[in-house]
């Protein structure tokens, strides 16, 4: 298994990851189908990488992409110093190391952009994804109530943060 940055051609396999994790798992913020992404969308943004300290990390397995970590950056003076993570494993892969392999990488990247505090929400029910962040050395920060709704029943979410 290989960690690194996404680059623009890898936008196809990454939007197809992508689907595949949000159609395979209920601990995703998207429901299977909910939205409509495209490579050249990806792209784009890929390509737009650099002008803040946002990012894709991904991991490959013999050249097919087996999870990604996207790393959004603070927009404004006063957040820059902090990005905003959203992460997906591919669930045939869930649960040999992935993820802590892309929290490693995210790690030294961080660093090299001068981000100060990485964050993140997980839903409560979540115990691998909680037990995962914990040990890349995320603390639960506070509880968002009733946050999301799904299959019918409301769900709590932590809010998680990391400071370098």
């Amino acid at each position: 298994m290989k960690v690194r940055q996404v680059k623009p051609p890898d936008a196809e396999q990454l939007v197809k990851l992508i689907s595949h994790v949000e159609s395979t798992s209920d601990f995703m913020l998207f429901e299977a189908g909910e939205r409509n992404l495209s490579a050249e969308q990806f792209r784009k943004r890929i390509e737009s990488f650099g002008e803040d300290a946002s990012t894709i990390l991904i991991s490959e397995n013999e050249g097919a992409l087996t999870g990604y970590l996207m790393v959004i950056a603070g927009g404004s003076k006063r957040n820059k110093h902090s990005a905003y993570l959203v992460i997906g494993i591919s669930r045939e892969f869930r649960g040999q190391g992935i993820g802590k392999a892309l929290f490693a990488e995210l790690d030294n990247w961080a660093r090299k952009q001068n981000l100060h505090r990485l964050e993140l929400t997980v839903m409560k029910t979540n115990a691998p994804g909680v037990a995962l962040y914990e040990k890349a050395g995320f603390q639960i920060e506070g509880v968002k109530k009733n946050s999301l709704l799904v299959n019918g029943e409301y769900i709590d979410e932590y809010y998680m943060a990391k400071l370098i």
